[in-house]
Order: structure tokens, then sequence, then C-alpha cells
């Protein structure tokens, strides 16, 4: 198909082929380094790193490129960059190292601190989802047509309300706001599941909220974020205001909130997590 942002076709066959490059380190004991925070790094994220440089470099040069495994990039420098990729080669290393499937493909394009268009691809399946604010968002699968998706704004009737949330991280801050949206709209389903494909539950409207007051990393989201604003959703600060990209002195990202834009319950979730 003919995607609305001409870098979109190209950059799903670039997260694809990341993909098939980290399948063969899968479920085979890969051995384990860590890094300097203690998050561990295998083979198969730095394959995958390696071929999306290299991928987006031959797009266009003069875009720079961030990514997880060659984040050491000063923050003066950073500052300077207009446009930039933010690349999470193997999202849910973790994932990966246990066996599980449930490990991404992120990648980015960022303008003046806000993702234009964001790519998720999942290696095990050949499944990617690919979205931007004002764009539109799809899910694809190889060798078929991609499909539109799109948030829902409420839950369909029989279905509670589905909250997103970590395999592996949380907090008092996230388990107290679970608790009030508890009594505030009833008894919740979580749906717990690793990556960025948190963001994508929401983009096909599978789930309603992502609340996120745990730490996470700016590669670990922007792409994702893409896809759930280009299907109606939002990605908030605690403030109220959107996510964004700035090119920060840390790379780390503060407390979010992912959800429909249109959701009547948006106030209500605000209240909550400032509380």
């Amino acid at each position: 198909m003919n995607f609305p942002h001409p870098l979109m076709a190209p950059v799903i066959e670039l997260a694809l082929k990341a993909g098939d490059a980290i399948l063969p380190f899968w479920r085979i004991n890969t051995e384990v380094t860590a890094k300097a925070d203690d998050s561990p790094v295998t083979a198969a994220d730095l394959a995958a790193h390696h071929l999306i440089v290299a991928g987006l470099t031959a797009l266009d040069p003069s875009i720079p490129v961030l990514s997880e495994e060659d984040a050491n990039i000063a923050q003066n420098v950073r500052a300077g960059w207009q446009r930039w990729w933010l690349v999470d080669p193997l999202d849910g290393t973790k994932e990966f190292i246990s066996g599980s499937e449930e490990f991404t493909v992120n990648i980015a394009l960022i303008e003046q601190g806000r993702v234009v268009f964001g790519v998720v691809s999942m290696p095990t399946s050949g499944r990617f989802y690919v979205g931007g604010a004002q764009l539109g968002a799809w899910r694809g699968d190889k060798g078929a047509e991609p499909q539109p998706i799109q948030v829902r704004e409420v839950p369909p009737a029989g279905t509670a309300f589905t909250v997103v949330a970590s395999r592996r991280h949380s907090s008092p801050e996230q388990e107290r706001l679970l608790a009030g949206l508890s009594n505030g709209l009833g008894e919740l389903e979580l749906a717990n599941i690793g990556s960025s494909l948190k963001f994508c539950l929401l983009a096909e409207g599978a789930a309603d909220c992502y609340p996120r007051l745990a730490p996470t990393s700016q590669w670990d989201t922007a792409a994702a974020q893409g896809v759930l604003e280009g299907a109606g959703g939002e990605v908030l600060d605690l403030s109220g205001e959107p996510f964004s990209y700035p090119p920060r002195e840390s790379l780390l990202n503060g407390f979010f909130l992912a959800l429909p834009a249109k959701a009547a319950w948006r106030d209500t979730l605000l209240e909550l997590a400032r509380s």
C-alpha cells in the first residue's frame, strides 16, 4: 500500500529485516552481557543495531541515529539535532532471553522532540505496527495487506475495562493508581505483556489504558507512541501535556499515561496519577 509518509515503507522493511537478524539467536542460550546500567545485551541486540543503523543511514545520511546500543552521544551534540531516529534494536531483551515471543524492534522518526511516526515489528511472527499523529495507524503481516487500526473509546458491552501492565516492572505509585481506577471504573482486567506491545494493544482496540509510573527509556516508547497516536490515542505526562523527547542529558522518561484521546475518563485518570 501507499503509506502517507515516504519513509514508512522502507522503515517497515528495515524493521522486519532486523527481526530476521535477531531470530537465529533466539532460544539458543545466547551469551548475555551486562551493560554499565546493569541491563542485559546479547549478540542479537547488536546484530539488529548494526543492520538498522546501516539501513537508516543509507535511507538518508543527514538524519542521525540514537540507538539504545549506541546512546553515548553528548547532550550538546543531540541538542543541535532537528530530526533524528530513535531506535531500540531489540525491545524486551529480558523477554528474548527468557524465550518469550514478546520482544520487538522499535524505530521512530523524531522531529523537534515529537514523534512523526513509529514502526514496531515482532520478529517471531512477522507482524508489524506503523503509525503517526495525523497519519493514521496500521497493523500488517508479511505477505498481507496492512489493515488500519483504531483505539476504542469504551470497552465493548460485556468487556471489562482493560489496563495494560508490564510483566516485570511496577511501582507503589502504579499499584495505587490501579486501585483508584478500580474504585472509579469497576473491576479491572489486567493485560500483562512485554515490550512496546503494550501500546499496540491500545492502538488496535484490545485494551483501554496503559499507565506507566515506573522507569522507561526514550527508545522503549517512541515508536509505539507513534502507532498509538496514529490510531487515535495519546501519551501524556502527569501534567496532561503531550509526551515528548527533548534532547535532555538523561535519556530516561518521566512517568506517562497512554490512553484514547477522546476517553471520557481522561480527567479521572490524570487526577489519580497526580495524587
